[in-house]
């Protein structure tokens, strides 16, 4: 999976990272009683396992907030910000990035062919939805890959998320398209911060 174009998968610049969150965490991680976010480990993941932020957009990271307390997983819907520095990035808005996921796919899918065993599939009412239990495997399947292999690791993930309403009829755009990163590697972090709301 070595590639070609690899000197460009080191972004040039920091960005801001909202990450949605309880209070109580939000809290914890500011004042330094908590050194980071803890990583996500779900199977469905769809940009693998990591931490994740939107990437500039609090305010979607505060409905997500706002979501899982109407849910009853969080008790006082909170945003904290990160400064970001993705370092070695597997963009998914790039070409050599979406092949390297392709190739991982299919060898992903021959090993589970030789094992005999199923492959999972994404759910949900939209190929965008949470459920996404194949992207998942295959993002994880890909980092192990190149780990075995001697090959840098990646440090963040990036991609688009489309999702929502169409903004109007016939519309390319839709109400809630983001920006997800997972942050695979802590040392991206330089710091945390409270969002100002204006």
């Amino acid at each position: 999976m070595s590639a070609h174009w690899s000197t460009y998968e080191y972004q040039p610049s920091f960005v801001l990272g909202f990450h949605g969150c309880d209070k109580a965490v939000g809290e914890a991680l500011l004042s330094g009683k908590t050194i980071h976010l803890k990583p996500s480990t779900k199977i469905y993941d769809w940009l693998g396992h990591g931490i994740y932020f939107w990437e500039g957009n609090p305010a979607r990271a505060q409905e997500w907030a706002e979501l899982k307390q109407q849910e009853g997983k969080i008790t006082s819907p909170f945003v904290v910000g990160a400064i970001i520095d993705l370092r070695r990035c597997l963009d998914l808005f790039d070409k050599e990035g979406l092949r390297q996921v392709q190739t991982a796919h299919e060898e992903l899918e021959q090993t589970m062919q030789l094992t005999g065993t199923p492959m999972p599939v994404n759910v949900g009412n939209t190929p965008d939805k949470a459920g996404r239990k194949l992207d998942c495997l295959v993002l994880n399947y890909l980092h192990e890959y190149r780990k075995e292999r001697g090959e840098e690791e990646y440090d963040s993930v990036r991609g688009p998320f489309l999702e929502g309403t169409h903004l109007y009829p016939h519309a390319g755009f839709r109400s809630e398209n983001h920006i997800q990163l997972c942050i695979r590697n802590t040392d991206c972090i330089k710091g945390y911060f409270r969002p100002i709301k204006a």
